[in-house]
């Protein structure tokens, strides 16, 4: 496959995705798109793509961060809760009261908040979104 720009006498050249294959030992083309409508910088993306070339745009130009989870922060509080065996001294029999207050703790020290914003983000959609199923069960091993 490629870009081709194809010339017109007095309207702007088309620009069509085009691709070449043989039949009875003849060269022949085909049309799968026309790009036309689209931008000079897509459509050099595209050309830049089909010839296994880097973008020219930096990453991060090239596409819109619309929500960030983060995690490995998370991750490292979880462990250093239990590597001090914080949860244990919590409540040594592991139950939902006591991962709810892990939670809290692990809330307070990454983000610290007032308790109605810590308690919107317990909510059970928000649990799993960091660390996965079965993260606020982490210390019911």
């Amino acid at each position: 496959m490629y870009v081709a720009t194809i010339p017109n006498r007095n309207s702007p050249p088309a620009i069509q995705l085009r691709e070449s294959y043989r039949e009875n030992g003849k060269v022949k083309t085909r049309t799968l798109a026309n790009l036309s409508r689209w931008s000079p910088d897509k459509v050099e993306q595209l050309r830049r793509v089909l010839m296994n070339q880097p973008p020219k745009a930096k990453l991060q130009e090239s596409f819109d961060i619309t929500r960030s989870l983060g995690h490995g922060h998370v991750a490292a509080v979880l462990g250093t809760i239990g590597n001090l065996g914080l949860d244990t001294l919590i409540d040594p029999v592991p139950s939902r009261q006591r991962d709810l207050v892990v939670a809290m703790i692990i809330s307070q020290v990454i983000r610290p908040s007032s308790k109605l914003a810590c308690a919107r983000g317990l909510r059970a959609e928000s649990a799993t979104s960091s660390l996965g199923e079965g993260a606020l069960t982490f210390f019911s091993r």
